[in-house]
């Protein structure tokens, strides 16, 4: 008789099934016979049937339950030519953060750009050329990656160098090609670790949102052996603070340098430049230079920017009259300054560059017909002639038209207001070569007042002289009627031009008119007749006058004209139905053809 307190029956355990395959070779067991001994029995002999060699390694098996396996076993089954090599643990990349200056405009709002560029520490890894992924398992040639990064902005490229370790081998391929960088920093930090990976760098432009001064120049001087342009402009309120020894000596240190220009150049003090392989030199921002040596013999283009100060001290006279002796093969040259005077243009000529081909002296008001005469004698083949915001007359349109006819082809005379409109029409007849001439602001009808005038007047029984209050002219200012015809003629600028009412344009070649603030312009005295116009700013007036430009350089009316499918027999004696086939050859040609008026740009901003 079972107790009450017996133990149940034991559950059935479940058959353990073995492996399919043989634990020493791995081949099906079924009919199968190993030719593997088996393990040697325990206190067998080295020489038993499952005995092994000391150093041959047991197989492994392909399924196996077995619920322990000791460590040294694991290790033992797996030969060690099949085995993971051992790697290093990967170097994580330096980035350093550079400001770039894109191309397109930002939207309001948003911060300027930023560029990560990835710095590799290790420079004797060697560069893969293999094959790179690009993605859900698809390789690419790595030449091929290198020639689409190339093509790409500064900033993608240095983006791209964090996707795996082929894309950060081409985008370092991409940086050590590099001839040309643009950035926008703040910084010389990101330029230093940026120059360091291009070591092929020829042409380096920087826009700069913090102060510059001479630690920049020896960044760039160090890491870039090979350099031929520098360009370094100042944004917001950055300032320049490089000295005229420092730009000597950093000149002096570059035996490729080519190009320098250099902005907001106020703390020079005085300028001592002397390079054989300089050619094009354009400082701006200068203020009170007490010496100016440019020993260039190289020199074919120069362009000195004084800003508009009354207290600058700079003499003009010396500074033109040393170029003649220290640069005689300078074609290009363009000098801003208020105190440009009759006096340096005379020095000018005593230099005697006879290769000059482009000269431009603006906002120089002291400028007169006595320095046009100067420049007539000098030079033989102008073609650029900028003297804006001079004081000259027709008289020297007329000197220039006649010693300039078959070399000018640009001419800039905006801010002279004592110009007329019989001057400006003068020389676009006489000036067969001419495709581009800009009067804006030169043909002004401002209103100007009265002077004070005194009269007699009886108070409190004495009399006493009064002064009379200043009113504006009763009459209306004289407006001046403007026709250019020309054949070549591409660019045409009359902007700020209030005196000219009525306006006829003949020129088949223009594609660029300047009409802004043109207040006084009537729509029914403008006639254009120019088919390749393109471009039309419209800016400042008034919207009957915009009207008139839109309906004859657009051509709306045409384009919306019905065209009737049929027409009149030999004789005229009844219209009839076109055939189709003339329909499909009439639109045919329209297609192809160069009848419709191209497309015109009207710009009211």
């Amino acid at each position: 008789m079972a107790s009450s307190g017996s133990v149940p029956a034991a559950l059935p355990v479940p058959k353990k099934r073995g492996s399919y395959n043989c634990g020493r070779c791995g081949l099906p067991k079924k009919g199968h016979v190993c030719s593997i001994p088996g393990p040697a029995a325990k206190g067998g002999g080295e020489g038993g049937a499952g005995g092994a060699a000391p150093g041959e390694l047991k197989p492994r098996r392909a399924l196996h339950f077995d619920d322990v396996v000791s460590e040294g076993l694991a290790e033992a089954a797996v030969p060690l030519s099949v085995a993971a090599p051992h790697r290093p643990p990967e170097k994580k990349a330096r980035v350093e953060v550079v400001d770039v200056e894109e191309t397109a405009p930002r939207p309001p709002g948003k911060t300027k750009a930023r560029v990560e560029v990835v710095v590799d520490d290790d420079e004797g890894e060697e560069v893969s050329e293999g094959w790179v992924e690009v993605g859900a398992g698809r390789r690419v040639p790595g030449e091929v990656v290198v020639e689409v990064l190339r093509r790409l902005a500064p900033r993608a490229v240095a983006a791209s160098a964090g996707v795996s370790r082929g894309w950060r081998e081409c985008a370092r391929r991409v940086w050590r090609a590099a001839e040309e960088v643009r950035l926008r920093t703040s910084g010389v930090r990101p330029v230093g670790a940026l120059l360091t990976r291009c070591p092929a760098l020829a042409r380096l432009v920087l826009r700069m949102d913090s102060d510059v001064d001479a630690t920049m120049l020896a960044c760039i001087a160090f890491s870039c052996p090979n350099l031929q342009s520098l360009d370094i402009s100042m944004a917001n309120s950055a300032v320049n603070r490089i000295t005229g020894d420092e730009i000597n000596r950093f000149v002096s240190e570059k035996r490729y340098l080519s190009v320098l220009k250099l902005d907001g150049c106020s703390s020079l003090g005085f300028l001592n430049i002397s390079c054989s392989s300089l050619s094009t030199l354009w400082l701006s921002g200068l203020c009170s230079l007490t010496k100016v040596v440019i020993n260039c013999p190289n020199l074919n283009e120069l362009s000195l920017d004084f800003p508009k100060q009354d207290n600058d001290s700079t003499d003009l006279v010396a500074l033109m009259d040393g170029l003649g002796r220290t640069c005689p093969n300078l074609r290009n040259m363009h000098i801003s300054s208020i105190h440009l005077c009759n006096e340096a243009v005379f020095a000018l000529e005593s230099a005697n560059l006879r290769g000059l081909c482009m000269l431009s002296l603006i906002l120089g008001s002291k400028i007169t017909d006595a320095a046009v005469a100067s420049i007539v004698r000098s030079y033989a083949s102008l073609e650029l002639l900028d003297l804006s915001g001079s004081s000259i007359t027709d008289n020297g349109l007329g000197m220039i038209c006649k010693a300039f006819p078959h070399t000018l082809t640009r001419f800039l005379l905006a801010l002279c207001p004592n110009i007329t409109s019989c001057g400006v029409q003068a020389a676009t007849s006489q000036l067969p070569l001419l495709r581009l001439m800009d009067c804006g602001k030169s043909l002004c009808a401002n209103l100007r007042p009265e002077a004070g005038r005194s009269y007699l007047g009886d108070i409190t029984g004495g009399i006493r002289f009064c002064s009379k209050l200043a009113t504006q002219k009763k009459q209306q200012p004289t407006y001046q009627k403007m026709i250019i015809k020309h054949n070549n003629l591409k660019k045409l600028s009359l902007w700020g031009c209030s005196a000219i009412d009525a306006l006829y344009v003949n020129c088949p070649e223009l594609v660029d008119l300047n009409l802004n603030s043109c207040t006084n312009l009537h729509p029914e005295r403008l006639l254009l007749q120019c088919p390749n116009l393109k471009d039309v700013h419209v800016s400042g007036c008034r919207d009957m006058l915009i009207g008139a430009i839109r309906n004859q350089v657009l051509n709306e009316f045409a384009a919306v004209e019905p065209r009737l499918p049929c027409k009149r027999l030999a004789d005229g004696s009844k219209r009839v139905q076109v055939p189709h086939f003339m329909l499909e050859q009439l639109e045919e040609a329209e297609k192809w053809g160069g009848s419709r008026r191209s497309q015109c740009n009207v710009h009211l901003n």
